[in-house]
């Protein structure tokens, strides 16, 4: 691995979304607008359910985008040639995953901060830990979605393949993750299963900063942080040298 071609890999894919101000607007504006039509949805409710969930799917709606944006811009590089070309420069696989996991994790703080900031000074979202921990959840649930996104990239063969994975990779870890149903309230089998899935323990990291100040946090973060270099290290696994 060279730092400097990891550093121009990271570089280059934020120049190119730089320039596409869809995706910008896809991965800093449609948070705050779920988060605020949520807020919307609840703004009459007796209990404070806002305050309930809003947290929990602070972490989940970056881990979604992420996904779908990163698994579709990196199978983009597969299909196009681009990595083909890129791999016979003196490019190493680590540099070209490094390099998209640095660029998405820029663009993976401004979305945290953006977001969180929405959420609690805009929305109301009430929080009892400090709010830079909930901006360090978050950040650490869209870098969660940006790994998930760039091991998924290496199963499909078109983009539309990319969004088919979408139920396979997001869809068990929402319905088992807590949101729905607490998570000690599920039969034994899925309850287990839940233990296994990084979502849980982004939802459980992001209950624990708006009911209490809460050690245990850090572990939660700690299990994400392993689940992401894990994706990185496993999609860098999937990369070849000819396209398919």
């Amino acid at each position: 691995m060279n730092p400097r071609i990891t550093l121009a890999t990271a570089g280059r894919i934020l120049q190119q979304l730089k320039g596409d101000r869809r995706t910008v607007a896809l991965l800093l504006v449609v948070p705050c607008v779920l988060m605020g039509l949520l807020a919307w949805v609840f703004a009459d409710s007796p209990m404070p359910v806002f305050d309930r969930i809003g947290a929990s799917l602070l972490g989940a709606f970056p881990f979604v985008i992420m996904f779908i944006v990163t698994s579709i811009a990196t199978l983009r590089e597969r299909t196009s040639g681009t990595l083909e070309r890129l791999l016979t420069t003196p490019l190493g696989k680590a540099d070209f995953m490094l390099g998209y996991a640095l660029a998405f994790g820029v663009v993976a703080i401004l979305q945290a901060l953006v977001a969180s900031v929405f959420a609690v000074w805009v929305c109301g979202l009430d929080v009892a830990g400090p709010v830079w921990m909930l901006v360090v959840i978050a950040l650490a649930d869209a870098l969660l979605g940006t790994a998930l996104g760039l091991l998924a990239s290496g199963f499909a063969r078109t983009e539309f393949q990319a969004v088919q994975f979408m139920p396979a990779f997001v869809l068990p870890q929402f319905l088992l993750c807590g949101l729905l149903v607490e998570r000690d309230q599920m039969p034994a089998v899925l309850s287990t299963v839940s233990d296994f899935l990084p979502l849980s323990y982004a939802v459980d990291a992001m209950q624990k900063v708006t009911t209490a100040v809460d050690p245990a946090i850090w572990g939660d973060i700690g299990v994400i942080a392993l689940w992401v270099v894990g994706a990185v290290l496993l999609g860098s696994l999937t990369l070849r040298r000819r396209t398919p």
